[in-house]
């Protein structure tokens, strides 16, 4: 064969159609016929170079040329996008979270909160702890934990508009049970809030003081049940005597509705202590008896008059009329600023008083006692006290 037959081309009218017509053009991957001797070396060559171009061209690396594949970024589990490469819902709370605490924190600096760092925080893991389901409730419903977070709620009162004044507080043992007795006033119980922040706040150990309660207070649909979550317990001999027999430091304010409710023609004047159910449940707890007297009550809201018919048609013991209530609305509701002393006095020890709960006349005696401790005791703050409604 000559070289002519091997360089010649293939004839564009091969396979032309029948009738005469022009063929359509050949397609270019159609592979020509492989040629041979040394015409097919530098094809074959060309034909390489070719190729890598077009691969380049399409953007697919050549396995010769191409780099490591790079390494993923890993994700902790509690960023894994979902569905559409969102984040999953924890994360997205945690960023809102985490938004708002900026915020809060910014805010707080510019208005000159001081420790605003440490309020947040304290928030944050309040919040935490009540989604997480972390505290504990006890078998009479009081939350610890959430007593902790609304006693702050009170302190301006305690502090700034009643300016409490606490004495005797070493009289409270640091542990054990015992039973605080004190004397009540005031038209709203507020003595009693401010015994337990006293209490609280003002104790080295910091204990909570679980309160006795009247009926009433737990008939109502949201105070009943906030009650028995900050520490309330129903007023029954019974339960005080389980809360004593625990460990627990128990009050007791033995005058009920007849001191709140009294006119204040009759302020700092005991009412009758009852029956002496607190003193047998002191009695068969074994647990001493700490008398209370608190001044400054008695004027934040002072009763002038009683509407004795309407508070009968609406079912309450009493329906005050104040200097300010009803005839300011609801600004009537705001207390008067007086001067609060809550002083606790010695202790009364019944540990060697084995079944004096049995004993009518040794209950009576120890009430009569615990009375008028308490009433010589407000006398003596009255004369201490310089002022009313100044310290």
């Amino acid at each position: 064969m000559s070289s002519e037959q091997d360089g010649r081309v293939i004839p564009l009218d091969r396979g032309r159609a029948k009738g005469g017509a022009k063929p359509a053009a050949m397609p270019l991957s159609k592979p020509a016929p492989k040629p041979t001797g040394k015409g097919a070396d530098v094809l074959a060559a060309g034909a390489r170079r070719a190729s890598g171009e077009r691969a380049k061209r399409r953007g697919t690396p050549l396995i010769a040329d191409s780099a490591p594949p790079p390494v993923p970024e890993v994700i902790p589990p509690g960023d894994q996008p979902t569905h559409g490469g969102a984040l999953n819902p924890a994360t997205l709370l945690q960023h809102a979270v985490g938004a708002i605490v900026e915020a809060l924190v910014t805010e707080g600096r510019r208005a000159g909160v001081a420790d605003v760092d440490q309020h947040v925080a304290h928030a944050l893991a309040f919040l935490r702890r009540r989604l997480s389901g972390d505290y504990v409730v006890d078998e009479f419903g009081f939350d610890a934990d959430l007593t902790e977070a609304v006693l702050p709620a009170l302190r301006p009162l305690y502090r700034s508009w009643f300016r409490v004044e606490v004495r005797g507080i070493e009289n409270i043992p640091h542990t054990g049970g015992a039973l605080v007795v004190a004397n009540h006033s005031g038209t709203i119980a507020m003595d009693s809030l401010m015994t337990q922040l006293a209490v609280h706040d003002e104790h080295p150990a910091s204990r909570n003081l679980r309160m006795l309660g009247a009926d009433l207070v737990f008939a109502a649909p949201f105070v009943g049940s906030f009650a028995r979550k900050t520490g309330t317990t129903l007023a029954i001999q019974s339960d005080a005597e389980r809360l004593l027999r625990s460990g627990e430091l128990v009050g007791v304010w033995p005058e009920g509705f007849k001191g709140i409710g009294k006119p204040f023609s009759e302020r700092y004047k005991l009412q009758r202590f009852g029956r002496g159910g607190f003193v047998s449940a002191a009695l068969q707890a074994g647990v001493p008896i700490v008398p209370c007297s608190i001044v400054g009550a008695e004027e934040i809201y002072p009763i002038l008059g009683n509407f004795k018919s309407l508070a009968r048609l609406l079912g309450v013991p009493y329906l005050p009329m104040t200097p300010t209530f009803p005839w300011l609305g609801p600004l009537g509701l705001i207390p008067l600023p007086s001067k609060w002393i809550i002083e606790f006095g010695a202790p009364i020890d019944t540990a060697d008083l084995d079944g004096g709960a049995d004993d009518p006349m040794l209950v009576f005696n120890i009430t009569d006692q615990v009375r008028e401790t308490i009433q010589q005791t407000l006398y003596a703050l009255l004369m201490q006290r310089r002022s009313v409604f100044f310290s």
